[in-house]
């Protein structure tokens, strides 16, 4: 996008101490806030009679309060609950931990109440429902207003009005997308769409403002992955390997026999490092098929060979456990690793040390953090770069990593199930080897879709399991109450889940906004099983192995797209006891349930995956987005995956005729992308 660089505190209103916080969102100048794009949409529509009312739909009614407000204790849980009425009917309402309800309600005066109304043994009730006056509420109505991406003190009114004065530095004329692409597409110019997306004037315009930055976030990246490849597809290996005998004693001496698909890929990795071109190899297998023991025979044959290899994972938790598991492996099998951890929590010393270790050579295999790719970090002869979750490093940490050593081969892993149609799109630089068969010793996961009103007999499950000596998650969409309406959040759910559940249960919740070093602490207090209940958003997605965790309840389960649940559902079910994934439909709506049962009926990702493109339509936008691949901000792979498509054919197609980009129609493009790959070093993608 062509924007501008203009620093943040330019805008009116952005003082030194708003702009830190602006900061923590990643928002420094005018075009980093112009890319912050709405997560979410509030619609208000008029209020309508208690009689109108559907079940399991969020909606706003207009009514008085009737009779008395009653308020009791449970535990550390202070509970309010009232009856409100229009007439035409009434509806039970349920307040938790908000003793100030009673301060703000009046009799004899009407109130709109905006929540997702719920039926209960034939009752209407409705639980946390927003409460404005009249003449407040008028002034929403009807008006499509942008929720964005907040950080603790930083309000969605202060984002909007920033984004508005912002909007006043954009360039309009810089639009470097080819006018015949727009043409044919039918795709607005950038600046109508960046106008649009974030203060749309009603639905079609925001669906055509999504669709043009979702449609460039594609291109741009899928032309410069194109252009990446025509460097890297004829590198010659430089690390010379042969097979050794150690793999096969080390298969030979463990206690379980690989799988047909491990054995398959094993196979094609063997073939990879033995050739003469550089291996870049991207495996895909579910959560629980197998990819590190893979991942650890390739680091094997490399040290195996003289060489040093190299592990990245995403989150220290995850790395702290591959080392622990390889230093185990080392151990008991008498295997010729010489490991070393290096991670960005360590002191400057403790890293200093690994430093030296890791150029001497004398550590032959490194796993870590992002902290591997820091200049300081040297290798000796690094002929190996096997990458975890791929997708949340992305394609920069990925080529800076293998940018250590010249010709270094890559092993890519992810248990991100995307179909192959796509992987071949976004994958493009890799050869492609699925681990499509889970271990027989795997317990599947029981798994249930069910409504709100099933929430007290899961609190009594979970309890049940905790008290079993196993462990819990519970996911929220939300991170903060406010966020978005009628959607649970992990700050305010925690607290209720600490009232309900008895007080020896020892409950915690963990989120993105928090600090690194706070959510590393989090995930290894639940580790370490100081943590029975964690409440958290989707950060637990990835990075963190817990098989003693026998629990998975998903709140508000319908805003995700199948493919991250089944993702989430990989968190449990690692060890030898039963696990069970509770997926709640927060809206009560059929085809809600209908979507949901896919989870029911399968626990194969890649088929889950598939069912995801059939049944994610571009209606879907107020959903979670998805797992966040390849860093795109609007974009989602599954529900735009025909514009992906698209996207891939028109990249190809430009190249083909003009490679260089130097045609007049394709001059601004051409300076775009010049920025792109100085940007980020595209020559080893």
């Amino acid at each position: 996008m062509a924007g501008d660089e203009t620093d943040i505190t330019q805008l009116k209103g952005v003082g030194i101490k708003t702009a830190k916080l602006f900061y923590k969102l990643n928002i420094r100048n005018v075009e980093d806030l112009l890319h912050n794009y709405p997560r979410d949409y509030e619609i208000f529509s008029p209020p309508i009679s208690i009689r109108e009312v559907v079940p399991g739909e969020l909606c706003s009614v207009r009514a008085s309060l009737a009779g008395n407000i009653t308020s009791k204790k449970i535990r550390n849980l202070t509970v309010i609950n009232f009856i409100v009425k229009d007439g035409a009917g009434e509806i039970f309402m349920t307040y938790f931990n908000m003793p100030y309800v009673k301060n703000i309600l009046k009799k004899g005066c009407f109130y709109i109440f905006r929540g997702i109304v719920q039926s209960r043994n034939g009752k209407l009730l409705m639980e946390q429902a927003k409460i404005y006056r009249p003449e407040e509420y008028s002034g929403l109505e009807s008006v499509l207003q942008p929720k964005y991406p907040l950080t603790a003190g930083l309000t969605n009114h202060m984002v909007a009005k920033s984004v508005k004065q912002a909007l006043a530095f954009y360039l309009a004329d810089q639009d470097y997308l080819p006018e015949w692409i727009r043409r044919e597409q039918g795709l607005i110019p950038l600046s109508q769409a960046i106008g649009q997306i974030h203060f749309p004037p009603d639905y079609e315009k925001m669906l055509a403002a999504r669709k043009r930055l979702a449609f460039d976030e594609f291109f741009i990246f899928l032309l410069a992955l194109r252009k990446g490849r025509e460097y890297s597809k004829d590198l010659e290996n430089r690390y010379p390997m042969m097979e050794t005998a150690q793999a096969g004693r080390l298969l030979e001496a463990l206690p379980y026999t690989l799988t047909t698909a491990q054995a398959r890929v094993w196979e094609e990795i063997k073939e990879d490092l033995l050739s003469r071109k550089v291996m870049n190899r991207l495996v895909q297998g579910d959560v629980g098929s197998g990819k590190t023991i893979l991942a650890f025979l390739a680091l094997l044959m490399c040290v195996s060979n003289g060489y040093q290899g190299a592990m990245m994972a995403p989150t220290e938790v995850l790395a702290v456990q591959h080392f622990e598991s390889l230093t185990e492996l080392t151990r008991k099998y008498g295997l010729p690793f010489c490991p070393a951890l290096l991670t960005g929590s360590m002191t400057a010393k403790e890293k200093g040390d690994i430093y030296e270790v890791i150029k001497s050579g004398k550590a032959n295999v490194i796993i870590g953090t992002h902290a591997l790719i820091q200049e300081k970090a040297e290798y000796r002869n690094l002929a190996l770069v096997v990458t975890d979750e791929q997708h949340r490093f992305g394609v920069r940490q990925r080529e800076r990593l293998a940018g250590k050593g010249e010709g270094v081969h890559v092993l890519v892993m992810s248990a991100t199930p995307i179909p192959r149609t796509l992987a071949l799109i976004l994958y493009g630089d890799l050869d492609i080897s699925v681990v499509d068969e889970l271990p027989a010793s795997r317990l599947p996961i029981k798994n249930c879709v069910v409504g709100t009103e099933y929430r007290e007999k899961a609190y009594r499950f979970i309890e049940k399991e905790v008290r079993m000596g196993h462990q819990v998650y519970v996911i929220c969409p939300m991170v903060e109450e406010g966020e978005l309406e009628g959607v649970e959040n992990v700050v305010s759910y925690a607290e209720k889940l600490k009232g309900i559940l008895p007080d020896d249960i020892q409950t915690a919740c963990l989120h993105g906004k928090m600090r690194p070093a706070d959510k590393n602490r989090l995930m290894e207090e639940f580790s370490a099983h100081n943590i029975d209940v964690l409440v958290s958003t989707t950060v637990i997605e990835v990075g963190i192995n817990v098989p003693n965790a026998t629990v998975m309840m998903v709140e508000n389960a319908e805003r995700f797209g199948l493919a991250q649940l089944h993702q989430l559902r990989g968190r449990v079910g690692r060890g030898a006891s039963q696990s069970y994934c509770i997926f709640i439909n927060g809206s009560g709506k059929k085809e809600n349930f209908d979507r949901l049962d896919i989870l029911n009926r399968s626990n194969d990702g890649f088929y889950i995956a598939g069912e995801d493109l059939k049944m994610r339509g571009p209606g879907d936008l107020f959903g979670i987005r998805q797992s966040g691949l390849m860093d795109f901000k609007i974009g989602d792979i599954y529900q735009d995956a025909d514009l992906l498509k698209r996207a891939g054919k028109y990249a190809d197609r430009i190249l083909e005729e003009d490679g260089d980009l130097i045609r007049p129609e394709n001059e601004m493009l051409g300076k775009h992308m010049d920025n792109v790959l100085n940007a980020v070093d595209f020559r080893t993608i």
